[in-house]
């Protein structure tokens, strides 16, 4: 089951006995579990019905106890279980597992992993509630997981915003989720979210970014790659060096794939290189400007250069900044 059917069935009123929500991405877990504790029960059946422990504070045999009871002036109880992960003994929930008490929502929110399925705990939970899996993102996933989620509240965006917010946010959803809320909160509902915005908001510059520089390289832009690379020496605490290597591998290893393509239309280029149609034009003025034996070249120096950023082989001590500078004269030229 998806996160969107799980909390559609939520909001019809369609209760499980037991949920195991669990997986490497908390976001998910967070805002089922959220929903759960805000929304199935009322203010007043609340005091009497709704319970929540912790993991770390607790043990199966309580947690079991409680889920016996019935509820009181209530149809449900709620049982919520946090940080479920830190549980030992889940044995001590198979019996139970295994014939819930339907008056009872017990949800156990087992985060960054997953209960091992060859236990015969597992199985019961399966058989008889809902086992909910949050798979970590994908990197190339984000840019449109940020359309959606602005989507769902109102707003609107384009493909490079996304991506731009991506990249720099990296795929942890709770810290992009917490950052789009913040800017969002200047901006009435129907506001396209761009650039400029992100740039006041979000601290990402909208003319001196990683993507500008890549931008910059793929149409062999000497002049405004250093611009760009002064502009980083500059502010450095915004512009990690690790991130800016990340993201040159990334794109120079795309040109690479771009080469080996025989269907080179848009949606092929797209679904090979993993990112949106609105990119691939640029992809491919790229691509002339760098041909295979370039782009090798291109990939043997950023294997050195990021050995060198990190301390490894660099000699003569030069600082990170010079040695950025000096890479991207390299791939230039």
């Amino acid at each position: 089951m998806s996160y969107a059917e799980l909390l559609r069935s939520l909001k019809a009123r369609k209760f499980a006995p037991v949920y195991l929500l669990q997986g490497e991405e908390p976001y998910y877990i967070d805002r089922l579990s959220d929903y759960m504790e805000e929304h199935i029960l009322s203010d007043a059946e609340k005091g009497f019905n709704q319970t929540v422990f912790y993991g770390k504070e607790t043990d199966m045999v309580s947690i079991v106890s409680a889920a016996k009871r019935y509820p009181m002036m209530s149809d449900y109880q709620l049982i919520l279980v946090k940080e479920a992960q830190s549980i030992r003994k889940w044995d001590e929930l198979t019996a139970y597992a295994e014939h819930p008490l339907p008056t009872t929502i017990l949800v156990f929110c087992y985060k960054y992993g997953t209960l091992d399925k060859r236990l015969k705990v597992s199985k019961a939970l399966v058989k008889n509630g809902v086992v909910f899996e949050s798979k970590k993102l994908y990197d190339d996933k984000v840019p449109a997981w940020v359309i959606e989620y602005l989507s769902e509240r109102g707003y609107s965006t384009d493909p490079r915003t996304s991506a731009l917010i991506a990249e720099y946010l990296g795929n942890n959803l709770e810290k992009i989720a917490n950052e789009l809320d913040k800017l969002l909160l200047n901006y009435p509902q129907g506001t396209a979210i761009g650039m400029k915005e992100v740039a006041e908001n979000i601290g990402i510059s909208k003319d001196f970014n990683v993507f500008e520089l890549t931008d910059a390289l793929g149409a062999r832009d000497v002049f405004k790659a250093n611009r760009i690379l002064n502009y980083f020496a500059a502010n450095p605490k915004d512009h990690s060096h690790v991130l800016v290597m990340g993201t040159l591998a990334s794109y120079f290893m795309k040109l690479f794939v771009y080469h080996s393509l025989k269907d080179r239309s848009p949606q092929a280029v797209a679904s090979a290189l993993k990112v949106n149609p609105f990119f691939v034009n640029k992809y491919k003025q790229a691509a002339r400007n760098y041909p295979l034996p370039k782009l090798g070249e291109i990939i043997s120096l950023l294997r050195s250069y990021d050995m060198r950023l990190k301390g490894v082989g660099n000699t003569a001590n030069t600082g990170q900044d010079e040695l950025l500078k000096e890479l991207v004269f390299r791939i230039l030229n």
